[in-house]
This record gives C-alpha cells, sequence and structure tokens, in this order.
C-alpha cells in the first residue's frame, strides 16, 4: 500500500468524493489540518511517511525534499503555478512534478476585468456611500478612456488583453519572451519595456510567474515610475510585489490604487495598513474562484498524481 499526503485546501473539503478513486488503487491517505499552506516545519513532520502528495502552495525546499527522499516519487500541484516546490531538488532526488497548466485563466482574466470596471466605475465607493446615508455622484470614466499594460503576457495575460480589446482599451505587455506575432496582430497590443509600459499605463495587471526574474519586481524604483493616477492589480503572486514599497506608494498618493487578490504573507496579516486603505480592493487568494475550472484541476491533480506513482488508470 502506497501513501499519500493530501493538503491540497480545496481539494479537501471534498475528499470524501475522491475516497473510492483513492481506494480504488489501494492508496492511503494522510490529511492534516492545512488553513492555506504547509510550511517547511509542517512538511517535515511527515517526511518519509508518503510516497506522493497531493498539494496546494506547500513549501517542498530543499530541505523538506531531502528528509522526504527516496520515499517520495512525486508531488501533484493543485492548479497551475509551482513556485513552492524546489524543481531543481526535485530533479535531483528524482521526485516527479505534476500539475494543471492554464487551470484558472478564465476566472483570473474575469477577475482582472472585474477590478478595473470597480475602479472606473467606482461602484464600490458608491455603493458604500450610499448605505451610509449619502447621495454623491462620484465621477467615473470608461475603460475606452485609460490604457493597460500587462506584465507577463501569459495565457492569463493573453486572456485578460482579448477582454481589455473589447472595452475598447488601448494595451501595452511586456514578457521577458517573445510573444506570438499573430496574437500581436489580433489584439493590436504593442510590446514594450517595463519602463515604458509603467510610464505610460493608468492599469497595470500582474500576470507573470513569480521567479527569479520578477520577485519584487514592483518596487520603489518601479512604482516610482508609474502614474500618479494608476492603479496596480495583482493576481499572480504577492511576492511579485514588494508590499512594504507599495503601501509607502499609496500612502504617499504616488499610486491612486490597488487591488490585491496575492500578498507576500498569507493570510493577510491582521496589522497590515493595506487592511486600512479606502483606495485598496483586497480578496484573499480566490481570483481563481470557479466550479468548472475547479472540477477540471481536481481531477487532473489526481491523474497526476497517479502516473507519478506508475499506477496505471
Amino acid at each position: 500500500m502506497k501513501t499519500v499526503l493530501f493538503t491540497a485546501p480545496y481539494m479537501i473539503p471534498f475528499v470524501d468524493r475522491f475516497r473510492p478513486v483513492f481506494e480504488k488503487y489501494n492508496l492511503e491517505l494522510i490529511i492534516p489540518d492545512v488553513r492555506e499552506r504547509m510550511e517547511e516545519a509542517d512538511l517535515l513532520k511527515y517526511a518519509g511517511q508518503f510516497d506522493g502528495t497531493i498539494c496546494g502552495d506547500d513549501r517542498y525546499t530543499e530541505r523538506v525534499l531531502a528528509a522526504c527522499a527516496p520515499r517520495l516519487k512525486v508531488i501533484s500541484k493543485w492548479g497551475t503555478g509551482i513556485d513552492s516546490i524546489d524543481a531543481a531538488a526535485c530533479s535531483r532526488y528524482g521526485v516527479t512534478i505534476g500539475r494543471t497548466p492554464n487551470a484558472f485563466t478564465t476566472p483570473v482574466a474575469d477577475t482582472v476585468l472585474g477590478y478595473m470596471l470597480a475602479f472606473v466605475r467606482r461602484q464600490p465607493w458608491m455603493d458604500r456611500a450610499m448605505k451610509q446615508g449619502e447621495w454623491e455622484k462620484i465621477p467615473g470614466k470608461t475603460l475606452s478612456e485609460c490604457t493597460l499594460g500587462i506584465v507577463g503576457v501569459g495565457n492569463i495575460g493573453k486572456a485578460v488583453a482579448r477582454r481589455a480589446r473589447a472595452f475598447g482599451m488601448k494595451i501595452l505587455g511586456t514578457d521577458i519572451v517573445e510573444i506570438d506575432h499573430v496574437f500581436v496582430t489580433e489584439t493590436g497590443i504593442e510590446m514594450t519595456t517595463l519602463e515604458t509600459l509603467l510610464s505610460n499605463s493608468d492599469f497595470v495587471s500582474l500576470n507573470c510567474d513569480l521567479n527569479p526574474t520578477s520577485h519584487h519586481l514592483m518596487n520603489a524604483d518601479t512604482f516610482a515610475l508609474m502614474k500618479p493616477t494608476a492603479v496596480l492589480i495583482n493576481t499572480a503572486r504577492g511576492p511579485i510585489v514588494e508590499e512594504k514599497a507599495l503601501i509607502e506608494a499609496l500612502q504617499a498618493g504616488r499610486l491612486a490604487g490597488a487591488a490585491l487578490d496575492v500578498f507576500e504573507v498569507e493570510p493577510l496579516p491582521h496589522e497590515s495598513p493595506l487592511l486600512r486603505m479606502d483606495n485598496v480592493l483586497l480578496a484573499p487568494h480566490n481570483a481563481n474562484s470557479s466550479p468548472a475550472a475547479w472540477e477540471r484541476v481536481h481531477w487532473n491533480t489526481i491523474r497526476n498524481l497517479l502516473d507519478g506513482l506508475g499506477i496505471k488508470e
């Protein structure tokens, strides 16, 4: 019998639905109490006890992988991003990584558009004022009057661009890889440098992976390039933004607002100044929310686990 460490927060509430599959393949489950993710110390408590794992954003560091080897054969990540997994160490220890590419493109792209519409049409602020007994016509504008800068023109960045184009926005993009000319022609996106994009965009949407080139990509220097009327949207990964620098820019009025679904520390600490800012929209790492998308990822994650354990369906 093989053992699986089952720590994906989005799957744990529905584990009884999947038990027949695990029983069919004689797989025993270890299900810890997980709120958001398993940190290094949490995982080390289970080192050597499992052959495979279905995980969320758990911290599979070099130290964890060394302790779990040689028994651990596969890490099946629920979702797309694997920045919390030391891929080089996995390769050294013979651990396969499974994931679901393009898992949440549609809900995340819709979330970005929702944030932009909220800021230009001002619905959250008018709603709040009305419920406080005020009758105040807060000025708004249209998306067609705005320029969108997309940092990272991958699957999600492309989906955001297509939506923004339908609203008549001017679109700028930047990426460390060359973007297919067919997509550029289709959307009219203007590929440029990060500096030019930041200087000319009314909204900046972060849609890149978290890697050494994007860690703290948004910092005091890059915020200084942005318009004081601009809004930052981050639905990618928290550490792409140096949160201290973002807070300082917002407090100093060098940035008009921010919409954040992800944070450097999750859950967001209760003492964070972001929680008390009227010009910031916050969400608990939930831009992937979509029953249809989740269902596809649930089953693909199980399939990746079985493949990694050498089990034929």
